[in-house]
């Protein structure tokens, strides 16, 4: 399991949680990896299960049903998950969509659906990319035209988590002029007439996480479902940036020490030539190596939550957290299936899943590419 000791900025009260959230993963999770991957989708049990272990949202207020604790805990449980590698979507709820509704929605929709979505009894999903678009959100097609006391929304969706399990959606639309200015914010209820699910998409890792197309043709959406402001949802989208990038962050961290974990594990035991593999120089100085990334990516990652919850984490700084972490995964994770030789290629050990799921992270949430541009707009 996670080696926690050399951490920092974490007090007794974390730690209590993690321990509360490791015995969960090790009841509600872990049994039930190989079926959801085998499934090519999550339970929607292991949602009320989370919830009724109050480990969903952790950070809304308790009028709410939340816990009104800091957002480090869901954090926490984060990491927990992806360190035993199951890529479940409850990020997006705890980390993303949550705190767009907590902080943007009236009351009457914070009333309507964060008790839900604290209880895992809403699972969200977020409508952003579109077919050609990726990450230039300023450019996307979905409509949604003003008709009385609805919005007419039209369009489509692509690789969007939580897709099929979804009662709701947090739809960009197009409600204005082209660019920024037009794009806002919609929330819709998955059973709303004329919203339609598309197939689970073939995913290359990830398999135990749903991934769907979205459609929608003339979904009549209240006004009141509005979240915020018409034409400001573009800038609602970036102000969670920071936080979604510093979860994705987490996400890549874990998984990267999980498969140097497991890596030590197989050289330690395998012997070649009757020598255990581990005191072979190029075993050795490689973990070493591994060793020393990791190291460095705890650090970064408690620094720069520490400045997340102080409110002065940067754009640039998350960014750069993102494009580290992916990149520094994906070195790790190669790595350590190539120390495993041929068994790391077998499916039965766990670093040839950890290797197919972590290539999405130099992609999801933004390319390694984005969060150079990112970066260099600050130098």
């Amino acid at each position: 399991m996670l080696d926690t000791r050399k951490r920092t900025g974490f007090d007794e009260s974390h730690e209590q949680y993690r321990e509360t959230v490791r015995k969960f993963i090790a009841r509600e999770v872990e049994p039930y990896l190989d079926t959801w991957e085998a499934d090519e989708i999550t339970s929607k049990a292991f949602w009320r299960a989370a919830g009724n272990a109050g480990l969903l949202c952790t950070s809304m207020p308790e009028e709410y049903g939340g816990a009104g604790l800091d957002v480090s805990y869901d954090l926490i449980f984060q990491e927990e998950l992806f360190y035993v590698n199951a890529p479940v979507g409850v990020s997006l709820q705890s980390l993303i969509t949550a705190p767009y509704l907590l902080r943007y929605g009236s009351d009457e929709l914070k009333a309507r659906y964060l008790p839900g979505m604290v209880s895992g009894e809403i699972i969200s999903a977020l409508g952003m990319t579109e077919p050609g678009g990726g990450s230039d959100v300023k450019s996307l097609r979905t409509t949604a035209r003003r008709d009385g006391d609805h919005y007419v929304v039209n369009g489509s969706k692509l690789y969007i988590s939580n897709g099929l399990l979804c009662d709701l959606v947090f739809l960009a639309v197009r409600t204005g002029e082209e660019g920024a200015k037009g794009v806002s914010l919609l929330l819709v209820e998955a059973d709303s007439p004329g919203f339609e699910r598309g197939r689970n998409l073939d995913k290359i890792g990830l398999k135990g996480a749903d991934t769907s197309e979205l459609f929608f043709n003339d979904v009549r959406v209240p006004v009141s479902n509005l979240l915020g402001e018409e034409g400001q949802g573009f800038r609602y989208m970036m102000s969670e940036l920071g936080q979604e990038r510093l979860g994705l962050s987490i996400a890549a961290q874990a998984q990267a020490q999980r498969a140097f974990d497991e890596a030590v594990r197989f050289v330690k035991e395998r012997k070649a030539f009757g020598t255990p593999v581990f005191q072979f120089q190029n075993t050795r100085f490689t973990l070493a190596d591994m060793s020393a990334r990791l190291q460095a990516g705890w650090a970064y990652l408690d620094w720069a939550r520490l400045q997340l919850l102080q409110g002065t984490l940067t754009s640039e700084e998350a960014a750069a957290s993102k494009l580290w972490h992916s990149e520094t995964l994906w070195h790790i994770v190669d790595a350590a299936l190539q120390l495993h030789g041929g068994a790391g290629y077998m499916n039965e050990y766990p670093i040839a899943r950890l290797w197919r799921d972590a290539r999405i992270h130099r992609i999801h949430g933004g390319t390694s590419e984005i969060m150079k541009e990112v970066i260099s707009r600050k130098i």
